[in-house]
């Protein structure tokens, strides 16, 4: 089966007076049609820009300098500015951690997704009126009548981002976006958002992107995951694989600081220090300096995802030694 996306050695930087931030340096990953992908990772890893730079939607001070983004063999980063208005909506959607921000205040709901529908579906004014209530009803909202009619600030937190995944799926997307969506709202409403999604995932077959630094989330709704850390990938396998056999100490930091129901009452084992600054990021591995298991090579060592095993890449370069300690 041929890749519906493939990300190839991206590269998206921030150009500030203070220096150049690598946001996202130099990541490569591919997504399956229909497949359900993860990125997790600390808040400031590069998450939320690598889904930003596959939709080429990035702010005025950040430039993608390098690599490829290639949607069904189609280099994106080449489009010219007409064929990628086309693209965004139609072949790909993206649903916003922050609903409140991404919805337009001024507009009405219904407003909102008809002027969706109208971008990329030819349809007669009742006929868009209709559909923009039934994409309300699909994702559960109450009363899709009446909230067609509502602005954002009437909405509750959940019912704003059901609303967002409604202007997301408004035009049927082959890949949807999906950043931390569950992030703004209280822990009900997160798991119902999630379900919301996956079930119309398997519904319409889409392929998706979710952005979380929540391994629990991941672990319910993916197949694979990439695990980022100051704007690179330091592993990428399978959900099952990385969760019984992290080969990355990152990763294990992160399994490490999860409460599990098999270890209550022991204490939450959190990784020291704070990520680093991507403006002036260590050299080598950009981990070692928070790493327990880091030497004086990890210092100096390029960051190169290296297969561990089938399907299973790591950057760690004392992976083959050290990893048998924490399994």
């Amino acid at each position: 089966m041929e890749d519906l996306l493939r990300v190839e050695n991206l590269k998206t930087y921030f150009f500030t007076r203070e220096g150049i931030a690598k946001a996202v340096d130099g990541i490569s990953f591919s997504l399956l049609p229909g497949e359900v992908f993860g990125l997790v990772g600390e808040s400031g890893s590069g998450k939320s820009m690598t889904l930003r730079s596959i939709l080429r939607l990035i702010p005025p001070s950040a430039r993608i300098v390098g690599g490829h983004i290639f949607y069904q063999g189609e280099d994106v980063l080449s489009w010219p500015r007409n064929k990628l208005t086309e693209f965004r909506g139609s072949d790909i959607s993206m649903v916003f951690q922050e609903p409140m921000t991404a919805l337009n205040p001024v507009l009405r709901v219904g407003d909102q997704i008809i002027e969706t529908l109208q971008e990329h579906e030819h349809l007669r004014k009742e006929e868009l009126y209709n559909r923009a209530r039934e994409l309300l009803g699909l994702v559960g909202m109450p009363s899709p009548e009446r909230r067609l009619r509502e602005y954002p600030h009437e909405f509750s937190g959940g019912m704003r981002q059901r609303a967002m995944v409604a202007i997301a799926l408004a035009c049927k997307p082959n890949l949807l976006l999906a950043d931390e969506p569950t992030t703004a709202i209280d822990v009900t409403l997160q798991d119902q958002i999630l379900r919301l999604i996956m079930d119309l995932q398997a519904e319409l077959k889409m392929s998706v992107i979710w952005v979380t630094h929540d391994l629990g989330v991941i672990a319910m709704i993916c197949k694979r995951v990439g695990v980022m850390y100051a704007g690179k990938l330091l592993e990428l396998a399978e959900v099952s694989e990385i969760l019984s056999e992290p080969r990355h100490p990152y990763t294990l930091g992160l399994l490490e600081s999860i409460p599990r129901y098999d270890k209550l009452g022991e204490a939450l084992v959190s990784i020291p220090g704070s990520p680093p600054d991507v403006r002036r990021p260590p050299s080598g591995c950009p981990f070692h300096p928070r790493c327990r298991f880091s030497v004086e090579d990890c210092k100096q060592a390029p960051v190169r995802l290296s297969q561990v095993s089938p399907n299973h890449l790591s950057a760690c370069i004392r992976v083959r030694e050290i990893w048998k300690q924490w399994v």
